[in-house]
């Protein structure tokens, strides 16, 4: 990800109801996109470090955000962003740790395919509070890679 494509994340967002901000992202954590030869944005995502001080959630690197363009979904974005993100968590921690409200099946099918399993469920985990519901605590043992991690559709 790169600050020229800022533009075109807070737009996909918007489309989505939701206000991604990448400007207030920090520039330590991992920020990838997935664009079609065209280089159109399909989608986004990100990982970094997070320490929610919560009994449940430890300390660790977290998937954080995805978004992927409605005409592009179930077709492979969100799990090359995903692979592409474990691929960075593996370079520099043995777990990976995401939160997923329990009512997003897409999400939780895409993880629990990648290896996730659900460690709790709490109405909030951290700052996250999950409305309409309870969020699900996943982690994934990472293995780490020898190259960068890229995100290729």
């Amino acid at each position: 990800m790169q600050a020229a494509d800022h533009p075109a994340i807070r737009r996909l967002s918007e489309s989505l109801g939701r206000q991604a901000e990448p400007g207030n992202w920090s520039a330590g954590e991992c920020q990838v996109v997935v664009k079609n030869p065209a280089g159109e944005l399909l989608g986004w995502a990100r990982a970094h470090w997070w320490e929610p001080a919560d009994p449940l959630a430890p300390a660790g690197y977290y998937l954080a955000g995805i978004e992927v363009a409605c005409g592009y979904r179930q077709r492979g974005v969100a799990r090359s962003l995903t692979e592409a993100r474990l691929s960075w968590i593996a370079q520099r921690a043995s777990t990976a740790w995401c939160v997923v409200n329990a009512q997003n099946t897409a999400s939780l099918a895409l993880h629990r395919a990648l290896g996730f399993e659900e460690l709790a469920r709490a109405p909030r985990f951290g700052t996250v509070v999950f409305n309409g519901g309870s969020g699900l605590l996943l982690s994934k043992e990472v293995v780490s890679s020898r190259g960068p991690a890229k995100a290729q559709v």
